[in-house]
């Protein structure tokens, strides 16, 4: 089973960018996208498809703010929109979708980075998802956690880490939230197969025409459960691959 999770900065705008052509070569089981920026009733029938049987999606009240999708060939045998705390699925962050072997969390994380009243709200996330998972887990579920969480965990996931430890999504605080998400029992399967692996990124700022230069953070992560470590067959970052402000993030499954 063949995952990708993709932070399209807009499902419309990348679609004009080829991301047919993207699909049509990788081929994903399941495809994950984050920041869609659009209710399904705002996009033609093809982009509500993507070519696959059925989507998932949650949306922000706010229109072209937020929004994650699920797109899959074969239907889960559950479906949950949010997390069922009302000032986080009104922003159209999550969906979950049952597979039978595993519970899939399609996410985008909190930006804390325009003010003092974001970054709490991304802390209190933060927390709140891992109580969320914990319990989960406890159930005997087995778990991926798939998205742009806006974390980057370890000093070779940045191009700076001195001057970006003052920045959102690399404060300390925030890493360490990382440490305690993993100590739940999760695997950071990009560095499961390149633990040492420096320079691979996921998202580099617009604004600073970093991409060019290769400054970039990797804050998008598809995360497993111990429990499907013995399944895990790969695990990337598809850093050519062009058409939003981060690239896709890929892991496959022999389940």
């Amino acid at each position: 089973m063949k995952i990708i999770s993709w932070n399209l900065n807009g499902i419309r705008a990348c679609y004009k960018k080829g991301l047919i052509d993207f699909l049509d070569q990788e081929k994903p089981d399941i495809f994950c996208v984050q920041e869609t920026k659009a209710h399904i009733d705002q996009v033609e029938p093809e982009v509500r498809s993507l070519n696959y049987e059925l989507s998932y999606w949650s949306s922000a009240v706010r229109k072209g703010y937020s929004g994650v999708a699920t797109f899959v060939h074969q239907g889960p045998r559950d479906i949950t929109i949010g997390l069922g705390i009302p000032e986080y699925d009104s922003e159209g962050r999550v969906v979950i979708t049952d597979h039978g072997a595993f519970d899939l969390y399609n996410i985008y994380f909190p930006n804390g980075g325009s003010g003092e009243e974001r970054h709490a709200f991304k802390q209190k996330f933060l927390q709140d998802l891992n109580i969320h998972l914990k319990e989960k887990l406890k159930s005997g579920r087995e778990i991926i956690v798939v998205g742009d969480y806006n974390v980057a965990h370890e000093d070779i996931d940045v191009h700076d880490p001195i001057r970006l430890s003052k920045e959102s999504g690399f404060f300390p605080e925030e890493r360490v939230w990382f440490d305690s998400f993993l100590e739940l029992g999760f695997i950071d399967t990009f560095r499961y197969f390149k633990p040492t692996e420096a320079k691979r990124y996921s998202w580099w700022s617009y604004k600073e025409l970093a991409r060019m230069s290769n400054r970039g953070w990797r804050i998008d992560h598809i995360c497993v459960s111990k429990g499907l470590e013995k399944y895990l067959a790969s695990a990337d970052i598809l850093d050519k691959v062009e058409g939003s402000d981060h690239c896709p993030v890929v892991a496959t499954l022999n389940l």
